[in-house]
């Protein structure tokens, strides 16, 4: 017979923070090992049923349905890539424009810091110039390290399907695994944990597809508005990088504004450009942000931030496009677990409208 041990509550504090810390580094060190592993984990989730209707109800062998799975979701991908450089070919065509509008647009900006910082063009260049040494001294280590970020993605790009593929085939293996690892009294809150993650991964990712889609159709329809020629390629771009927390709409302006230089340089329109992002920004920030995103997860935003700032410190963009998924796995684990209930609670983004302290007072005896 076996007997429990309950421990204080200082000990079971210090062991849950000392693991959460040793997963950290694990993560840390081996970032690009574990980062594809994760995506490819996000992914067969997503797939799951496509892959179960394929083995299931149309009798397609295992190795079949997940290979079927993974070519067919490889094609969406390769799809989307394939409309942008056939798009990007077309931009290319207008390379001269860009560049004539490029150069009025910054003989403008000199001409607007001259007159309202008394900054002299030629003090101007001379710190541009500066500015270009250095570029060009540090060039080859930033070569460098394009060159070996570039292989990272190719290799990523090749092992992400590979992973995919074997988590569909082995699923049930992976399952079986985790049953013989606990006592069959917790099978039933194994059963319940992992049939939430599965639901909380593919709201999660649905739901960003869904917000990538709105996203790109309002700013579509607000470049179209104002005259943009590539409306569509740059509402697309927009909504993509929009996957990307904080950086990822900087990206998207900057590549919207140099690519409305394809019809005038005019400071109206790079204005016209601005107000538009900002629009959608705050239509995302305010209204599909908290209905389609925060509604599926339920990880209030001082976690949400937390998690995203210290997965892009830890894994890059990778990181910060992981943070919210694995929250919302780690929240759904602390609610089922007893002991871990209050962690679960703390992530999530249920607010009380007000709390009562209620104290039991104690009578002694005289």
């Amino acid at each position: 017979m076996t007997r429990s041990v309950e421990l204080p509550f200082y000990v079971k504090l210090s062991l849950i923070v000392i693991t959460l810390i040793c997963f950290a580094f694990i993560f840390c060190i081996g970032k690009d090992i574990i980062t594809p592993v994760l995506m490819a984990f996000l992914f067969a989730v997503l797939l799951l049923p496509v892959f179960t209707f394929l083995n299931t109800k149309l009798k397609f062998p295992r190795y079949l349905a997940a290979f079927l799975c993974v070519i067919l979701f490889a094609s969406f991908i390769i799809g989307i890539l394939f409309f942008i450089s056939y798009q990007v070919n077309d931009m290319a065509n207008d390379f001269d424009t860009i560049k004539k509008n490029a150069n009025a647009f910054i003989v403008d900006i000199h001409k607007f810091i001259k007159d309202h910082f008394n900054i002299s063009i030629g003090e101007q260049k001379k710190y541009i110039d500066n500015v270009t040494k250095d570029s060009v001294k540090n060039g080859n280590a930033t070569l460098g390290s394009a060159i070996i970020s570039i292989s990272d993605l190719l290799l990523d790009c090749t092992i992400i399907p590979i992973y995919t593929f074997l988590f569909l085939l082995y699923k049930d293996h992976f399952i079986l695994f985790l049953v013989k690892l606990i006592s069959k009294e917790s099978h039933a809150t194994l059963k319940n944990i992992l049939s939430q993650i599965k639901l909380s991964i593919n709201n999660y990712i649905v739901s960003l597809i869904l917000e990538m889609i709105i996203v790109s159709v309002l700013t579509s329809l607000g470049l179209w508005i104002i005259g943009v020629k590539y409306f569509i390629l740059l509402g697309l771009i927009t909504g993509i990088l929009n996957l990307i927390p904080y950086i990822g709409i900087t990206a998207a302006g900057i590549i919207t504004i140099l690519a409305s230089l394809t019809g005038s340089a005019e400071t109206s329109m790079i204005l016209a450009i601005l107000i538009v992002n900002l629009i959608v920004q705050l239509i995302d920030n305010n209204v599909l942000v908290p209905l389609i995103i925060n509604s599926k997860v339920e990880i209030n935003a001082f976690v949400s931030i937390m998690g995203i700032i210290i997965g892009g410190a830890a894994a890059g963009i990778s990181g910060m496009f992981l943070a919210i998924p694995l929250l919302a796995i780690l929240k759904i684990i602390f609610d089922r677990i007893e002991s871990l209930e209050p962690w679960g609670y703390l992530m999530g983004n249920h607010m009380p409208k007000r709390f009562i302290w209620r104290i039991k007072k104690v009578h002694s005896e005289n």
